[in-house]
């Protein structure tokens, strides 16, 4: 099965790698020459993605002009949020009109690049297969270049938990509609779905074997461009 559409999430402030965002959104920063949100475009369209929806609200008119001068083939819609509404509540409202019922959402400050390609086809099987509402991209601690995580979840036969905080989110997750059908609210985190489903026993992960790279602050910023 295909997925047609993707997401980028890109309302956020960018405060921890501030004053660079103080003029510029996260997602239009560059590392070595590269920028965020250009890079995380061209993994899309590789991951087979027809259309993609980006949410705006920081400096959003930046990200406007950046999109229309590239000139992307793909199609991109632009979602202006007028209040920022959390991971969550930014996915729910980016789907809401949409017909689809499964999305590829990434957020842009991973460094995506063609080495996760194959990792997404196999998360996407995995998420067919087993006829699921949500999945994410996962990786060991030890495969991250910022050494400073402490981990978020425990992986064990594609079943997450909290048993302990070995495994990084890498930023990349696909999301079945069906996932918001219970929640009446429109700003929340991804956090309170995926606690409520590691509860439940149903949230799920693959593994990425890659090296993690991920603009978390300043410093990684200015390591990375080293």
């Amino acid at each position: 099965m295909k997925i047609e559409t993707g997401l980028i999430l890109c309302a956020g402030f960018g405060k921890r790698v501030a004053p660079l965002t103080d003029k510029t959104p996260k997602p239009l920063l560059k590392i070595k020459n590269n920028v965020l949100l250009d890079k995380s475009i061209n993994f899309l369209e590789k991951c087979g993605i027809n259309k993609i929806k980006i949410n705006t609200h920081y400096l959003a008119q930046e990200i406007e002009n950046f999109i229309r001068a590239q000139n992307y083939k793909i199609k991109i819609e632009i979602s202006y949020e007028n209040e920022i509404l959390d991971t969550g509540g930014g996915i729910k409202n980016l789907i809401k009109n949409e017909v689809d019922e499964n999305f590829l959402v990434l957020n842009p400050d991973t460094i995506w690049n063609d080495k996760y390609l194959d990792e997404v086809v196999q998360m996407k099987n995995l998420f067919f297969k087993n006829n699921l509402n949500n999945i994410l991209l996962l990786v060991k601690k030890s495969n991250s270049f910022d050494k400073r995580f402490n981990g978020d979840f425990d992986l064990n036969e594609n079943l997450i938990s909290n048993k302990s905080k070995n495994y990084i989110f890498t930023g990349c997750q696909i999301v079945n509609k069906k996932i918001f059908s219970k929640l009446n609210k429109d700003k929340f985190s991804m956090n309170e779905i995926w606690y409520e489903n590691i509860k439940n026993g149903q949230l799920y992960g693959y593994e990425s074997l890659n090296e993690f790279l991920h603009v978390t602050d300043l410093e990684m910023y200015n390591m990375l461009n080293n």
